[in-house]
């Protein structure tokens, strides 16, 4: 196990709602490789059979855990790479120069399984194996919008326990993304916007505990996008699809009893960079979450912080100063 493993640590809430372990999945944008190589890469570590399902996506079974997937990140090409089409087909040329042009922009994605978070150790030996292969991430390229999103399974569905995730990880964000280091690439393409600051506001204060189904249609009404760096559209439709699809008819949209975190950048080309990097910030959310008054507290502290008047936020940067407030005060040693 190699000495990024090591410091893959696990949250308070191992069970999940069947008393099962709690799983994750996790999805990793990159170039560097070709669809074929990639594909070969992850099959070879974990010992997985090769299928492939169109020519631009890769289904790689013999996992207990599910099939991994490995596609190129591009929603008409991969449609269109399903279709059969005859030799001189108008779209042939269609689709040639939309991979001509999308091949500097557009990155390969490994999508894992729902895994139990024990095995994260594997994603990180997996993410050296395919950085000695020639993958490369975010940085690697101004124009390189690439992510790492992972998907923490909720512990339950109880309205009280998704409220207090999302009231501790709006605490974090202003933490959360500095760390994050994000690149001008990806937020001008809009994918982690922040939750407008009057949910914000609504959602933290101290009377905010919703039924379930109050909690996502304020969510709806307020955020009814997936571009956030914490997207709860997957988990609302799969408590309540219908609903959900009063609000947006993103095709996009999977449901899955999970947190969809897509804040990281991918730096897979980085030596020191691995999955535990943003996997630590999550479990800060996790502890936060999980400890009741302590929850309270930050979320009034925070609250405090964005109702203080303009002229003290114009002398003192806000989020510099929050931040500053939560290295100090709200954050715990995960491990």
């Amino acid at each position: 196990m190699s000495k990024q493993s090591e410091q893959i640590a696990m949250p308070e809430v191992l069970l999940n709602m069947d008393k099962q372990p709690r799983r994750i999945g996790v999805e990793l944008e990159m170039s560097g490789l070709s669809i074929d190589q990639l594909a070969a890469e992850v099959a070879d570590y974990l010992n997985l059979k090769v299928e492939r399902s169109s020519r631009y996506q890769y289904t790689l079974t013999g996992d207990k855990a599910g099939d991994w997937i490995v596609e190129l990140d591009f929603q008409l090409l991969k449609k269109m790479g399903k279709e059969k089409r005859e030799s001189g087909d108008i779209g042939n040329d269609i689709e040639s120069l939309l991979k001509l042009f999308s091949k500097p922009l557009v990155p390969h994605e490994l999508v894992s399984p729902p895994i139990e978070m024990q095995r994260l150790d594997e994603v990180q030996e997996l993410i050296d194996k395919l950085r000695k292969a020639g993958a490369k991430g975010t940085s690697e390229s101004v124009l390189n919008a690439f992510s790492m999103q992972l998907n923490p399974e909720v512990p339950n569905l109880e309205a009280a326990t998704l409220t207090n995730y999302l009231k501790a990880f709006l605490c974090l964000y202003d933490w959360l993304y500095e760390e994050a280091s994000i690149n001008m690439t990806r937020r001008i393409t809009t994918y982690v916007d922040p939750f407008p600051r009057k949910y914000v506001m609504k959602v933290l204060a101290a009377d905010y505990q919703p039924d379930q189904k109050a909690l996502i249609i304020d969510y709806l009404k307020d955020s009814p996008t997936r571009n956030r760096a914490l997207d709860l559209l997957p988990l609302f439709s799969f408590i309540d699809d219908d609903l959900v699809r009063e609000y947006t008819q993103d095709p996009l949209i999977k449901s899955r009893p999970a947190f969809h975190y897509r804040l990281p950048n991918c730096e897979i080309h980085l030596p020191d960079w691995g999955v535990h990097l943003a996997w630590n910030g999550w479990l800060q959310v996790e502890a936060l979450a999980n400890d009741e008054q302590r929850l309270q507290e930050c979320c009034a502290a925070y609250l405090k912080w964005l109702q203080s008047p303009l002229w003290k936020r114009w002398l003192t940067p806000t989020k510099r100063d929050w931040r500053k407030q939560i290295r100090s005060n709200w954050l715990t040693d995960a491990k």
